[in-house]
């Protein structure tokens, strides 16, 4: 029997795990949920022993019921190779009494690799699967990492384009620099004058439009997401937390069935959610830890059930998680009511005419697998700075926001459970607040200079990623305002 997945707005809405991959978004706004979890079949001395590509064929054919073998395992292939700079794909690295989960060895460094390696190749083939004519317009917002590693994996793929929006002051410049010196025909890059909740909110009104749409097809083309939302995203992002728990085990650390916390730096709830469906499977996880930055929209929801984005937006040095609407919630939130359709979508009409919803005391107390906490900057920062002090270790300004809650949650709690932590980016991806946080005086100095130094201090090679940015010349130049973002799609596509 193939695993369905529905709408969480209307739950009459069904489809296959290639249709969802394929529309990105359900077209009553709702996101696709599987219609069940399923479970982990796989012994954990089996999984001790696999691969990263074998793990992953392991969970993801669990989920993608309607790829064959040789699809599902062509994909995995083609995403999971010498592009990631280590054969182990995502090493773990024990640090400080945690493990971190270093998930920046792919193209781009930063954790968004994991999926968007594999996304171009799930969507061609599901394309091919549903007989579609039209070429697919990948359309996404991206507060920084999102943008970079789907263009990276969509350039220049047959049968696709790629259109990505940022906030032009919202970004790290290096993170800037990898997306506008972007090559390939098919990619356009486009800054935009507000930040990522405009960008994402702008991104969600034209796929949205119903007559854009009809002009779209009529012109041969189709939109799909690979952001967070699209479950083709969400899917390969369960396999790490899988792959990390068996390596803790095959390395000794834990004992068999022994449960760890996990750790995740969250702002658009993606990654930590699939965390928590990876505990659904049946993976050992006791708490997951939901640390925010001074965004900490999630932080309050987890302590008083209300979700309000009614609040000053803090431009922060963890921009990833600068984002006070998390799209991804919603799927857990369509779970904790019950998935009860009409309920969510309630919540959500709530969020976008008022900013805000409450969720119920019975909802509330479905949450208890949850442990939310947030770090202002200067406590990310004495962070890294006391990590790489005591321990030689450098991490980045998003994973030190994870450690210190993760400090917070111990020192709460008492609680002295293993526990991964999600190192979401590298540290060279940021390195001015990195080496401004470890004391070092950065006035003056070009971020590149910056990472020179950064290799000096921390001892580890400047990455590729970096160094082909260097001198790469700027290909998008494109700033526009928050209407104007449709036509600009408009002119690109040649409508």
């Amino acid at each position: 029997m193939d695993l369905l997945y529905r709408s969480t707005r209307d739950s009459s809405v069904q489809v296959t795990a290639s249709q969802a991959i394929l529309k990105g978004l359900s077209a009553d706004g709702g996101l696709f949920v599987p219609v069940e979890i399923p479970a982990l079949d796989v012994s954990l001395d089996e999984l001790a022993k696999m691969s990263y590509q074998e793990t992953a064929y392991a969970v993801m054919s669990k989920f993608l019921t309607d790829f064959t073998e040789g699809e599902l395992k062509h994909c995995i292939d083609s995403a999971y190779d010498e592009k990631f700079d280590t054969p182990e794909i995502a090493p773990l690295v024990k640090a400080d009494g945690a493990y971190f989960l270093e998930l920046f060895h792919g193209s781009t460094i930063a954790f968004k690799d994991m999926a968007l390696s594999i996304l171009p190749h799930l969507m061609t083939v599901s394309a091919k699967k549903n007989q579609v004519k039209n070429e697919i317009v990948i359309l996404t917002a991206t507060s920084g990492d999102t943008g970079k590693a789907a263009m990276a994996g969509f350039a220049d793929v047959p049968g696709t384009r790629i259109v990505v929006f940022y906030p032009k002051n919202g970004v790290s410049p290096v993170q800037e620099k990898q997306m506008v010196t972007q090559k390939g025909k098919n990619v356009k890059v486009i800054g935009i004058h507000g930040n990522f909740d405009d960008a994402q909110s702008g991104v969600k009104a034209i796929f949205g439009d119903k007559d854009l749409a009809k002009e779209m097809d009529a012109a041969g083309f189709q939109f799909s997401s690979a952001n967070s939302i699209n479950i083709g995203r969400l899917v390969p992002q369960i396999v790490y937390y899988v792959y990390a728990y068996a390596k803790l085990y095959a390395n000794g650390e834990i004992e068999k069935n022994e449960k760890i916390n996990v750790v995740v730096p969250t702002g658009n709830f993606g990654n930590i959610l699939a965390a928590y469906y990876a505990k659904q499977m049946g993976l050992p996880i006791a708490k997951l830890i939901c640390a925010s930055n001074d965004n900490k929209v999630l932080y309050d929801f987890f302590q008083t059930g209300s979700y309000d984005r009614n609040r000053k937006f803090v431009l922060t040095t963890s921009p990833s998680m600068d984002i006070l609407i998390s799209s991804n919630l919603e799927r857990l939130i369509y779970r904790i009511a019950g998935h009860d359709d009409k309920a969510d979508a309630a919540f959500m009409k709530s969020l976008s005419e008022n900013g805000k919803y409450e969720i119920t005391p019975a909802m509330r107390e479905k949450l208890g697998d949850f442990y939310g906490n947030y770090a202002t900057e200067a406590e990310a920062a004495k962070t890294i700075h006391d990590l790489y002090d005591e321990n030689g270790y450098v991490i980045d300004t998003h994973t030190a926001v994870a450690d210190c809650v993760y400090k917070k949650y111990q020192a709460e709690t008492g609680d002295r459970t293993k526990s991964v932590i999600a190192s979401t980016a590298s540290p060279f991806k940021f390195t001015r607040s990195v080496l401004e946080a470890m004391g070092v005086d950065c006035e003056g100095k070009d971020d590149f200079a910056l990472a020179d130094e950064l290799s000096k201090l921390s001892d580890v090679a400047v990455p590729k990623a970096v160094e082909e940015i260097r001198t790469a010349p700027v290909l998008h130049d494109t700033v526009v305002e928050v209407p104007d973002m449709k036509a600009a799609v408009r002119t690109f596509l040649g409508m």
